[in-house]
């Protein structure tokens, strides 16, 4: 038997750039800096704004990586071509609603 890690069932619940649970879609943000002893990290998305983020399910967060970031909680790290490819879906998703 293979063990799992709680991060495994998170790729079996995402469809899409949606949360299945809420609707919500996950945001990429960049860290810019980490708090171990409370497991955050101060993070920004591409309109500069920050968040405290939770690391928890994201293993060895270090500054300068991608995350994507749900809730205020980070899901995943992100390859640059993810990155990229999520937050020109997320800012025209953004254009979308404000038009």
């Amino acid at each position: 038997m293979t063990a799992t890690r709680p991060t495994d069932n998170l790729a079996l619940a995402c469809h899409g750039d949606h949360c299945i649970t809420c609707g919500d879609e996950g945001i990429p943000m960049h860290v810019l800096a980490i708090d171990a002893k409370r497991g955050l990290a101060l993070c920004t998305d591409e309109d500069g704004a920050h968040s405290a983020v939770e690391i928890a399910l994201v293993e060895r967060v270090m500054p300068g990586e991608r995350l994507l970031v749900h809730a205020g909680v980070a899901l995943a790290r992100l390859e640059a071509e993810e990155a990229g490819a999520a937050g020109s879906a997320s800012a025209a998703r953004t254009a979308e609603a404000r038009a």
